[in-house]
């Protein structure tokens, strides 16, 4: 069963996102949060598995209550699902690489919102490279974009790997456009995470962009 949390506050949107995650069979609505804080509180204290976290929200946003949680040792396997108004939101980058897992448009279809969370939960990020590859591509722009280092701790054929992730292919995908086995293709992303720290696809993703592995807009 998948522990869902619902942080947003707005109270009717709440009821409506916790009456479609009821009908799902395999998952459970396990709290709901109209501010950031009760989001980290509620997350601590029920474990869920996925939080579908609002961006704007009073005093703490979702943003930083994302940070908060990916932050926490004792969350590890909390994930946060990002829901926003517009694909076009400026903040979706910075709550990416706070460690949401992906992030989703609030005018989702409900059963692409359920598959959202299934993937969410197995430890999959939830990218859409057009819209992600735009929202970087502004992040980078902007002058209060921090500088990093690009990934010289990886091999050639993990900046490879890297790359591919970073254009949005699955393991299964990278596998057949490199030759490699489905699992030999997991075990180099495992790996890349595990050099540049990152907490899953999403992030790296966004270090992909930012070392200039594949440049916004060329996919």
């Amino acid at each position: 069963m998948i522990r869902v949390l619902l942080a947003d506050d707005q109270t009717l949107v709440r009821a409506a996102f916790a009456m479609l995650v009821e009908t799902a069979p395999d998952m459970e609505v396990v709290g709901q949060a109209a501010t950031g804080r009760e989001a980290v509180d509620l997350a601590r204290a029920e474990r869920a598995d996925v939080v579908l976290m609002d961006i704007r929200m009073p005093g703490l946003d979702g943003i930083e209550a994302t940070r908060l949680i990916a932050a926490d040792e004792d969350l590890a396997g909390v994930k946060v699902l990002v829901l926003t108004t517009y694909d076009t939101d400026e903040h979706i980058v910075d709550a990416l690489r706070a460690g949401a897992s992906g992030f989703l448009v609030k005018d989702t279809r409900p059963a692409d919102l359920l598959d959202a969370i299934r993937t969410i939960a197995a430890g999959e990020a939830l990218l859409s490279p057009g819209p992600t590859a735009r929202l970087i591509e502004r992040f980078l722009r902007s002058p209060s974009a921090p500088a990093t280092g690009g990934p010289e701790c990886l091999s050639d054929r993990e900046r490879e790997v890297l790359t591919l992730v970073t254009r949005g292919l699955n393991n299964t995908e990278i596998a057949e456009v490199l030759g490699l086995s489905p699992l030999t293709a997991k075990t180099h992303v495992s790996r890349i995470m595990g050099k540049l720290g990152a907490r899953d696809r999403a992030q790296l993703v966004i270090v992909g962009y930012e070392s200039g592995l594949v440049v916004p807009g060329s996919i």
